[in-house]
């Protein structure tokens, strides 16, 4: 009987070849290594660049990252000299990234990868990975939130929708409408009217944290906000979506609230309702990473950055949290400062203190 091969392994010896060639680039102090990877010392917990003076480590100790973020992710600390390298190419890549986004701003089509790249004088590998982490976005996820936008400010403006989407550099008809619902939340002719024809029922209720409003559109809770003034909260509604017909909740949608309700004072109950989330790219990774946080356990904006991997993307993390339509449903209090301070939220820091406080209370 005829035996079968079995496959030859070769991503571990190439793994093994490309941490020799990086063991003796470090030996080397190679200075054209730098910027392929960093290196981390295990015995004292720092990166460094492949061509630091420092006294060199014992190979053992010795792990290998494909750049900085990678090192700080594993827990390592940058060098001194690292650190100041770090802030210096932080600022070169912030000033590529800018002039990156000027050009796409600039052209109804999204410019190809390879262009952009190419204008930075970077392969088209690494100017994707330092505008991803910079921006939180790919450079095709930032175009297309781009044309997003130009789109909503032609339509709002009332161009003719076939006349704004090809302005906004769509193709056809068909690539608009695919994406109407997660660009616009509605049919383009909807939104030219000012979302006239779109229904969102809503209803303003109390809760043990002050006044509650609920809202609900087509296709799911769009809106669920806390306060002291119960006018105010349904002004702030009539802002957020200008000439869409809203109507007040019959029994059925106090229902709705009710059960709202029941989740703010009792998180454990969870709460299983269609949500209609209209972001970017960016604030739904986010606001997605938020919902897996459990009950009662807090993440810090870094943490939060780390685990959508973009560790880098701390400030934007905290505005999406900031953008969060939904109180409790998208749990954005759970998210505090690295001191585990607690820090501005958008519907008041004492609320969100007490939310914690009750989350905790129930999970023991």
């Amino acid at each position: 009987m005829l035996m079968k091969a079995k496959p030859v392994k070769s991503s571990g010896r190439k793994h093994k070849a490309a941490s020799g060639l990086r063991w003796a680039a470090v030996l080397a102090r190679d200075p054209a290594a730098d910027g392929e990877f960093v290196y981390g010392v295990r015995t004292t917990g720092v990166y460094r660049r492949p061509s630091s003076p420092a006294r060199l480590p014992r190979r053992e100790h010795v792990e290998f990252f494909d750049d900085a973020r990678s090192a700080e992710a594993a827990g390592y600390r940058p060098s001194k000299r690292a650190a100041a390298d770090r802030s210096v190419l932080d600022s070169q890549h912030a000033a590529l990234v800018a002039d990156a986004c000027r050009r796409i701003a600039a052209t109804a089509e999204p410019p190809r990868l390879h262009a952009l790249a190419a204008a930075a004088g970077l392969s088209a590998w690494h100017f994707h990975r330092i505008f991803k982490s910079v921006t939180g976005l790919t450079p095709k996820a930032y175009a297309n939130a781009q044309r997003g936008s130009r789109l909503r400010g032609q339509l709002a403006g009332g161009q003719r929708v076939t006349d704004a989407l090809y302005d906004a550099g769509f193709g056809s008809n068909s690539r608009l409408y695919e994406n109407a619902n997660a660009l616009l939340g509605m049919k383009p002719a909807s939104y030219r009217a000012g979302g006239a024809s779109t229904d969102i029922h809503f209803a303003v209720g109390q809760c043990s944290l002050g006044a509650i409003l609920v809202a609900r559109s087509a296709r799911g809770v769009c809106a669920i906000s806390l306060g002291d003034d119960p006018q105010r909260l349904v002004r702030e509604l009539q802002d957020r979506f200008g000439r869409a017909n809203l109507i007040g909740g019959d029994a059925n949608f106090e229902r709705l609230v009710a059960q709202v309700v029941g989740f703010v004072e009792a998180p454990a109950l969870g709460l299983q309702l269609p949500l209609d989330l209209r972001g970017t790219a960016f604030q739904q990774r986010v606001w997605q990473a938020l919902r897996s946080i459990p009950a009662g356990d807090t993440r810090s904006y870094c943490e939060l950055a780390r685990s959508i991997g973009q560790p880098a993307a701390a400030r934007a993390v905290a505005s999406a949290c900031a953008a969060n339509p939904v109180a409790v449903a998208i749990p954005c209090h759970r998210v505090v400062r690295s001191d585990g301070g607690l820090s501005g939220y958008r519907w008041g820091v004492e609320r969100k203190r007490e939310l914690l406080a009750r989350e905790r209370r129930q999970r023991r």
